[in-house]
């Protein structure tokens, strides 16, 4: 897909692989946040289909969103598509399952901790860096605590920690490590999704998400006008992503 996304098929519909194509920090633009809605929106037709593995190709899974659409006059933008693509993913019916390697932040990390089973390398970090840019994670700030608490998330969204795999594996971040986390997946889906009936999943996978769906329905859109009212109203959060675009330390005037 010319928006940086392979799409592959597998076991005659039962499966399908979604991987992030523009290595080697997998940027997750609008571009591809609007590719990866168009994934979702042909998968609710797709009775058959039981799971989506979301991979990346090169060393690393994402280092984030696109910074430059974070600026002022293209932020809004970028949020509403990106929010957006969050309420789908959790309001969907399939299983979704990550395959991480490397660096794996920001955006991405978010869109990860939305799935329902998560494996990574033995090279897997995992963090959220906005603090370091003068803004923070709207998503991360509604779902992270559900997958490692509120401590571990605060560690992630307020001190913008990394940790590695063997780590986010203790704090119940990761499912499983694995040499190659995507054959690990496969091999899950394949033994535990395959056999089932794709109907009664789709109703288990609503079931069991209840909580996170309306978690984001009632907790996001609050967080999103903090983010776009408050936040992108202050001089360090501008300063923050102008400073990282031009490789300079920020210079912050705490307001």
């Amino acid at each position: 897909m010319s928006s940086g996304l392979e799409v592959e098929t597998l076991e005659g519909g039962a499966l399908r692989r979604v991987r992030l194509a523009t290595p080697p920090a997998n940027i997750l633009d609008e571009a591809k946040v609007g590719a990866l809605r168009e994934v979702l929106r042909e998968a609710a037709d797709e009775r058959h289909l039981k799971a989506i593995l979301l991979e990346a190709a090169g060393p690393h899974f994402s280092y984030g969103a696109s910074v430059e659409e974070h600026l002022p006059g293209r932020f809004e933008s970028m949020i509403a598509a990106f929010h957006a693509l969050v309420r789908e993913m959790a309001e969907s019916e399939i299983v979704w399952l990550a395959a991480v390697r490397g660096r794996c932040l920001g955006g991405g990390l978010e869109l990860v901790a939305l799935c329902d089973r998560i494996f990574a390398a033995p090279d897997a970090g995992f963090g959220q860096p906005e603090i370091a840019l003068g803004v923070f994670a709207p998503v991360a700030s509604v779902v992270l605590a559900e997958r490692v608490g509120r401590g571990h998330a605060e560690a992630l969204c307020l001190g913008g920690e990394t940790v590695g795999a063997e780590e986010a594996c203790r704090w119940g971040l990761v499912d499983e490590t694995a040499d190659d986390p995507a054959a690990a997946a496969l091999a899950w889906a394949r033994r535990c999704l395959l056999p089932r009936s794709a109907a009664a999943l789709r109703l288990a996978v609503r079931a069991a998400r209840t909580g996170l769906a309306r978690r984001i329905r009632d907790d996001l859109p609050a967080v999103e006008r903090l983010y776009l009212e408050e936040l992108m109203s202050t001089r360090d959060a501008v300063e923050g992503l102008e400073a990282f675009l031009a490789k300079r330390p920020p210079v912050w005037e705490d307001r």
